[in-house]
């Protein structure tokens, strides 16, 4: 019988081409090596895909098409799927094949309000006039939370305050492209003055109803800017079976917002301390601190006092863990937060089910803002009375005001939460040389603007919702006579444009609409209001349901400006 390979057939003389290659984008071998040593012993879990996201944009400046397709090899994660979530957020440039990458520098100029007011327009001009396109970047970004030092630009993790071309010259000279770390208190000091005596006595014999009970005597809300009492979070949570986790909001993007970035800056484990509290009340299997990406020194005192706190037995190595955002102010909504914790777009959840239910990987999760965890310590070190015994215009409490804008003294200020805004303008110093006050900006953008002549609300929770704001995150921007209330507006929607997520139409082409509409000459008052009450009444989270704030009130308080 004759072998099989002499015989003649199809499959020797035919003349097809072969495929030596699976179809699709090839595995670069030097792109998996470098993957590889980025991740090195890292779980391949896929909730990690943003921090390793990161690893490659620190790395290389950028994140190209073959280290995507790297890291779909190693995570077993779709290429299609990486790029979705790398494309979402600001900080990750994706670059595919044959195109150019960015250069090795980025200036980021900040173009929130406050940094508009003290001329942030011109100074990237300036910088994008004097700049060398091929070296260096110049974008404009969204609040950095800086408010208080404006103009304000980061260049590379960089902070510079109070910004100059020849400040941003000198750094370029000097390499300065990294982070400065504050003074602050560490662990050690922290100890020593008593701290997490609390957290251990509660531990070995506290009992959690209690401590809730406590949390509310003392009237502690959500200082996130919703507002909702805090200790009650905790039953929520309790009452669904674990395991259960908590996160930590630290997203604070909401322009004008710095309070969180003062305190983690200063005293952090006051903020740890609280945070080690409501885990221990609700039983969390583990903490997720969401850090935004914009506070690189913050991001580093959370690394080294984490550390610490393993260090010293506080907690077991692992169970805080510290995830850094990537420039997405829609992960300040708990559940789009909660997304990008999973390694995800940030895109917010329809509700119910509540996150109290189904958070974090499904399970029951609590959820708090940096500031409300601090006032849980110092609740639990120095009574209710800390917060309850303060009481000025039948309001009750303390509140952190971020004030910017045209002050003497902008900066975080402690206030009563009884004040009022010529309470909170005296506070910082009173108005600048030469401005009257005008208007002002209550709670971020999401509050719109009111006029100078509505002086004697307390800038509290529920005091200003009859007049179409609120206090949210107590951001207060001053303007004054020198500043016009249209173009203050027009910021606030421009920056609602560019962080709409844009998962639901409404808000997507509702913001976009808006701002065209509100760079005519003339508004069209009529559509305006249609336009912002099918926001109002159709998008899905907040960041559609408040967009509109400016557009109203501007149209109520300065009709002669529009």
């Amino acid at each position: 019988m004759a072998p099989l390979d002499n015989t003649s057939g199809v499959w020797k003389s035919g003349r097809g081409k072969g495929r030596k290659t699976p179809k699709g984008r090839q595995l670069d071998d030097q792109a998996h090596s470098d993957i590889l040593d980025l991740l090195g012993d890292h779980p391949r879990s896929r909730d990690l895909l943003i921090e390793f996201l990161h690893l490659v944009q620190d790395q290389f400046g950028h994140i190209s098409a073959a280290h995507i397709r790297a890291l779909s090899e190693e995570m077993r994660v779709g290429q299609a799927e990486i790029y979705e979530v790398a494309s979402f957020y600001a900080h990750f440039d994706v670059v595919k094949e044959g195109e150019t990458p960015p250069p090795a520098l980025t200036i980021r100029v900040c173009d929130s309000l406050s940094c508009e007011l003290a001329g942030a327009e011109q100074l990237k001009q300036a910088l994008e006039d004097g700049m060398d396109p091929t070296q260096v970047r110049v974008l404009r970004a969204p609040c950095m939370g800086r408010c208080d030092t404006a103009p304000v630009l980061e260049i590379g993790h960089n902070h510079i305050d109070h910004a100059s071309v020849a400040k941003v010259e000198a750094a370029i000279a000097a390499e300065d492209t990294h982070a400065h770390l504050p003074q602050y208190e560490g662990y050690r000091a922290y100890a020593i003055a008593g701290g997490y005596e609390v957290l251990k006595d509660l531990r070995a014999n506290g009992d959690w109803e209690a401590v809730q009970d406590k949390v509310l005597s003392a009237g502690l809300r959500g200082l996130g800017g919703a507002g909702f009492p805090s200790g009650k979070k905790w039953g929520f949570v309790r009452m669904n079976e674990g395991p259960r986790y908590l996160a930590v909001n630290g997203d604070e993007g909401e322009p004008g917002t710095f309070k969180d970035r003062y305190y983690l800056e200063r005293t952090p484990h006051v903020f740890l301390e609280g945070m080690l509290i409501a885990a221990w009340a609700v039983e969390a299997e583990k903490a997720f601190i969401y850090m935004r990406d914009e506070y690189p020194a913050v991001l580093e005192i959370l690394r080294r006092e984490i550390a610490a706190l393993e260090a010293a037995g506080i907690v077991e190595e692992g169970y805080i863990d510290l995830r850094r955002g990537a420039g997405a102010y829609i992960c300040g909504e708990e559940s789009a937060m909660i997304e990008s914790i999973e390694g995800k777009r940030g895109e917010p959840r329809h509700r119910p089910p509540f996150v109290a239910q189904v958070g974090i990987f499904g399970q029951p999760t609590l959820v708090h803002n940096v500031e409300t965890l601090y006032w849980v310590t110092k609740i639990n070190r120095e009574g209710p009375e800390c917060l309850n015994a303060v009481e000025k215009n039948g309001r009750k409490g303390l509140r952190s005001y971020s004030v910017s804008g045209r002050v003497k003294n902008p900066g975080v200020h402690l206030l009563p939460a009884g004040s009022t805004i010529l309470d909170v303008i005296e506070a910082a110093g009173g108005m600048l040389e030469g401005h009257a006050f005008k208007a002002y900006q209550p709670g971020g953008p999401s509050s719109g603007l009111l006029p100078a002549h509505i002086d004697d609300i307390p800038l509290d929770f529920d005091t200003l919702q009859p007049h179409g704001s609120f206090i949210g995150s107590a951001a207060v921007v001053v303007l004054s006579d020198q500043d016009s209330a249209r173009d203050a507006a027009l910021n606030m929607l421009r920056f609602f444009e560019d962080e709409s997520c844009g998962q639901c139409t409404p808000c997507r082409v509702g913001c976009e609409k808006a701002v065209k509409l509100m760079q005519a000459e003339k508004w069209d008052q009529d559509l305006l209001e249609e336009l912002s009450a099918a926001m109002i009444d159709t998008s899905i989270c907040g960041l559609g349901q408040a967009a509109p704030n400016p557009i109203r009130l501007t149209i109520k308080h300065f009709p002669e400006e529009v």
